[in-house]
């Protein structure tokens, strides 16, 4: 397996554009993206498990009843959410593309990110829509900048891996900085590959997969309402089509994995204000879900976020985070260290403190990338959450966002 450029359009057969319609009043911005497969794909998703979802969603799993699509359409700028219009905007907008495309709308995904609670205005993207689709193209990077809010930097990625002898690619974008909390709500994340794969087993892939990726990142603890990952698998690669649990599929899943864990790890790193990435690395447990429910809970902590964004190696934060994960730990067993490119120390064992240097400590929490290493004994089990520290600016950024 290696990394490759080209992101979504990485895999045979997938096209991708970006462009600044309208929706957004600044003109330097994109606010529309599109992806799509030159033949009908294989396709599965999953959605925020908030009880307010965007229209967005509801139309894109209807679309999604038989298992296939050929595109992805996606704004930025406003939610289509809570909008008593709102279904009637996404079906149209799907509309608009599958003419433009000559396909049929049922085979068109579609989202939309931004303001909750503010009509869209389907002018801008119908406008829009020529442009967006003759500039098709090798174009992943512009249409990752066309699905950014709050976003910092474009999310991307695309890795190629052999597969029953023939070379296959899984390429992928995301945005995400703001309204991220575990159990899908994430983010908007859109994956794409050339790989022949059932719908039946990619959909089984996916909900996998999010298990130890998109279910292990927070930064801020709000469940959105319009995230979802999708993926799309159009077989152009060639290789006989996965439909069942086999050494290909499990060769496919260690692909997916590294691409879902890298936008994981670049969405972590650029939430909203953030300074630095932390990754909550827990082993010793007695089962996956013990290590999966400490590991969240301690990159959940706002008083541990606080810490860490002010170097301050605070580990009675992390055992108080694990005290009240729910989980069945044995604290007198626990121990915790810090590390980071600038060092590892260890600040607690078996539960309780132990000497060690506050200079040091400081200077490995003063790093970007900061790891938070449990061990809860000498269970079998491991699992890692990412997330980021909490800063003035979140406060700065979310108390203004709508104006």
């Amino acid at each position: 397996m290696k990394t490759v450029p080209g992101g979504i359009t990485a895999p045979l057969g997938f096209r991708a554009n970006g462009i600044h319609c309208g929706i957004r009043k600044n003109k330097s911005k994109r606010d529309l993206s599109l992806i799509v497969s030159d033949r009908r794909a294989a396709a599965a998703a999953l959605y925020t498990t908030n009880l307010v979802k965007g229209a967005p969603l509801l139309v894109t799993r209807t679309h999604l009843s038989d298992g296939h699509a050929q595109a992805v359409l996606c704004n930025s700028g406003n939610a289509n959410t809570c909008n008593a219009d709102g279904l009637d905007i996404a079906e149209r907008m799907c509309g608009l593309a599958a003419d433009a495309l000559g396909i049929p709308a049922d085979d068109v995904l579609v989202a939309s990110t931004g303001v909750i609670g503010q009509p869209l205005d389907i002018a801008p993207i119908a406008a829009g829509m020529p442009a967006l689709v003759a500039g098709l193209g090798p174009h992943s990077d512009v249409a990752a900048e066309g699905i950014m809010t709050t976003d910092t930097v474009k999310k991307e990625i695309a890795v190629s891996f052999p597969l029953a002898g023939h070379t296959c690619t899984i390429g992928g974008i995301a945005k995400g900085s703001g309204m991220i909390h575990p159990n899908m709500a994430t983010m908007l994340v859109f994956l794409t590959t050339d790989a022949a794969i059932s719908s039946a087993m990619l959909h089984k892939a996916l909900a996998t997969d999010v298990q130890s990726s998109f279910h292990m990142v927070s930064v801020d603890g709000d469940t959105s309402t319009n995230d979802m990952v999708t993926i799309l698998a159009n077989g152009m690669a060639g290789n006989p089509e996965i439909t069942e649990e086999n050494a290909d599929f499990a060769a496919f899943m260690q692909a997916l994995n590294t691409v879902t864990i890298y936008l994981c790890r670049a969405i972590a790193g650029d939430g909203e204000g953030a300074t630095k990435r932390l990754e909550c690395r827990v082993c010793g447990a007695d089962d996956l879900t013990v290590a999966r429910t400490v590991a969240k809970s301690v990159i959940c902590s706002s008083l541990t976020k606080a810490a860490m964004f002010g170097a301050d190696a605070n580990w009675g934060r992390v055992l108080c985070a694990i005290g009240y994960s729910g989980a069945p730990v044995d604290i007198g067993r626990v121990a915790v260290a810090f590390r980071s490119p600038a060092g590892q120390i260890e600040v607690c064992r078996n539960g309780a403190g132990i000497p060690f240097s506050e200079e040091v400590a400081k200077k490995i929490l003063l790093e970007k990338e900061i790891e938070i290493l449990v061990s809860l004994g000498d269970g079998p089990a491991e699992a890692t959450a990412f997330g980021c520290d909490l800063t003035y600016d979140y406060v700065k950024i979310n108390g203004d966002y709508r104006t």
